[in-house]
């Protein structure tokens, strides 16, 4: 795969465009009051930006120029998907915008905050290590590795209205001393070289158009002798493009995700080490035999629900759920109470769900593809 044309970065304009559409609606506690303070031509411009790379492309017609497309406007198409998505996300997920594995008995926000602190322990974060999160949300990941590993993290993120909240959140936990956050491509970064003792990313580098650029710049920044740890979506090597099924669930998480072009996991490795890097260790942790699934709360499975404080959280994920968020988000567009495109938005995170589910349980997609990788020292 020929190396990616990367788009101009333009702070100023990203800056009003977040001023535009999201006002003060950083400062909401809650997601869906916060979706609700949008404006409304902003949003319909975030809309249409986005969808014109998925509406009429499906898996039957999509090419190899739509997906090129997509690669060459990846920031763009990502910091809208966020514009969008961040909301919803919190509202009916979490603020750390993952996956996890789950025991027995264990609740959903345990399970998420155990999942980073498996990543911290893997990397051997230790205290006062400076570290970079890459892509990384609202902070909710951040935050909870500064807490348990002592570590002071820059957070980059190329949407500004994440990083109001994140900075916000920050603030609120007692944090802002040891966490801040910074607008900025992960592919073409503004930190100099050997900057950072360590730099992890969860499920943030799919949205890259190539891993062995993003690796690259993580290897540029990184000391010799960093430490780099990810959580990666990948497509399995049992995933086959020609395959029309495969394809339509590929797609599907694609369009619902903001990802540009998603890939296997033998090219993940491959990037990785393309990049300069010491694989150490690599694992698809989806594959542990947990008794419970990765992806149980989208396919709204209450037999596996850790605790009754989850029940609101997994009936949000059920097609009953869906279908109700479908339904009122549609009624507060009609009587212009959400903006435009909220209910466009929500259906696609919807697809997504269906297909994140169908893609773990044919064994053709992970979210948890774990790989910690060293800068050799020399």
């Amino acid at each position: 795969m020929a190396p990616s044309r990367l788009e101009n970065e333009d702070h100023s304009r990203d800056a009003a465009f977040n001023k535009a559409m999201h006002g003060k609606s950083a400062a909401e506690k809650a997601g869906f009051l916060a979706m609700l303070s949008k404006d409304t031509s902003a949003q319909k411009a975030a809309v249409d930006e986005y969808f014109k790379h998925w509406d009429n492309k499906g898996a039957d017609v999509e090419t190899d120029n739509d997906r090129e497309e997509r690669r060459a406007e990846y920031a763009t198409l990502t910091r809208h998907y966020y514009n969008l998505a961040t909301d919803l996300y919190e509202n009916g997920w979490a603020q750390s915008f993952h996956f996890c594995r789950f025991n027995k008995g264990e609740p959903f926000l345990q399970a998420l905050a155990r999942h980073e602190h498996y990543l911290a322990h893997m990397m051997t974060l230790r205290d006062g290590m400076s570290v970079l999160d890459v892509g990384c949300g609202v902070g909710g990941p951040a935050r909870e590795i500064a807490k348990f590993a002592g570590v002071n993290i820059t957070g980059l993120n190329n949407n500004d209205y994440q990083i109001e909240r994140a900075t916000r959140y920050a603030q609120m936990d007692g944090l802002g001393d040891r966490l801040k956050f910074v607008k900025g491509d992960f592919m073409q970064m503004s930190f100099p070289d050997k900057n950072f003792d360590a730099v992890y990313a969860i499920e943030a580098t799919v949205h890259a158009p190539d891993l062995v650029g993003v690796y690259s710049e993580i290897f540029r920044v990184l000391k010799p002798g960093g430490v780099f740890g990810v959580y990666e979506w990948l497509m399995t090597d049992k995933y086959d493009n020609s395959n029309p099924r495969h394809k339509e669930i590929r797609l599907g998480i694609e369009q619902g995700d903001g990802i540009s072009n998603m890939v296997k996991i033998s090219e993940g490795i491959a990037a990785i080490k393309a990049a300069g890097f010491e694989l150490e260790f690599h694992e698809d942790l989806a594959e542990r035999p947990d008794p419970s699934p990765w992806y149980y709360p989208l396919d709204g499975d209450f037999r596996h629900m850790g605790s009754i404080w989850d029940f609101l959280t997994i009936l949000r994920m059920t097609k009953f759920g869906r279908s109700v968020i479908h339904r009122l988000v549609g009624g507060l567009e009609m009587v212009g109470i959400a903006p435009t495109g909220t209910q466009k938005t929500a259906d696609s995170l919807a697809v997504a769900a269906d297909c994140l589910v169908a893609g773990g349980k044919e064994g053709l997609f992970t979210p948890m593809y774990l790989m910690i990788a060293r800068k050799p020292k020399v």
